[in-house]
């Protein structure tokens, strides 16, 4: 399984500069606020970008010169520890921006973990449209809200919650995900293996493994290989995320 939009269901108008033409991520980004021709505009400075997996995307600490939205593919964001370890902070999925900041740098590193596509913009050619197009200033400063309450969402997730609650919370949010994303939501891929999901959570792999193996024991789940989960009990693993 490979996580990628369905194509959009409208057909836009053969007028925009290709690849936006056909792009599959253009309802679930902030492309959908832009008519054809602010969208023609904007194509003009938009580079599309193709990396393989394990690849950085950005540093944190570097200067925040561009911004990605992505739309294939999965990457994980982190913070780098001065242990030397890395404190894994997110995941992205196509429709996700990349490279928000507040200040002139980055706040954290992103590495793609499967190959994955990208739309690259400068933040200077951006900001100028959004002295035009003030509608897609706003739906950046919604998406940096949503971002702010994800975050809120893992620190209780690391704090109050038992590593069934927190296993079963993530595969919830990847469920929801795979559903926007145009897949089954019982029918769920992990690409980012066990050692990553355990650093997210805040567990060790050892525990990430046992507690994965209660869920299938109790039919909770099911192993299809290669990363993919079923959720064979959606009901259950709502009620574990919970804590009843």
């Amino acid at each position: 399984m490979h996580y990628q939009l369905k194509p959009p269901v409208k057909k836009w108008s053969k007028t925009i500069a290709s690849p936006c033409a056909a792009c599959v991520v253009r309802e679930k980004v902030f492309c959908t606020v832009l008519s054809d021709p602010e969208l023609q505009e904007m194509a003009q400075f938009t580079v599309n970008v193709s990396m393989p997996a394990k690849q950085t995307i950005l540093n944190e600490g570097d200067t925040s010169a561009l911004l990605y939205n992505v739309t294939d593919g999965v990457l994980k964001i982190f913070k780098q520890l001065p242990d030397g370890r890395q404190q894994i902070t997110g995941f992205l999925y196509p429709g996700d921006f990349l490279g928000i900041a507040k200040s002139k740098h980055y706040a954290y590193s992103a590495e793609s973990i499967t190959d994955v596509r990208l739309c690259r913009f400068k933040n200077a050619e951006l900001e100028n449209m959004f002295k035009k197009i003030p509608k897609l200033e706003t739906w950046m400063l919604d998406t940096a809200s949503n971002e702010l309450i994800q975050s809120q969402d893992q620190l209780l997730l690391l704090g109050r919650k038992t590593a069934v609650e927190r296993l079963c919370s993530f595969l919830l949010s990847i469920s929801t995900r795979a559903s926007l994303l145009g897949a089954k939501a019982n029918n769920i891929h992990l690409p980012m293996g066990r050692e990553s999901i355990a650093d997210y959570l805040g567990l060790t792999t050892e525990t990430i493994s046992r507690t994965f193996s209660k869920l299938k024991k109790s039919n909770v789940i099911k192993s299809t290989g290669k990363g993919n989960i079923e959720i064979a009990n959606m009901q259950a693993i709502r009620n574990l995320a919970i804590g009843s």
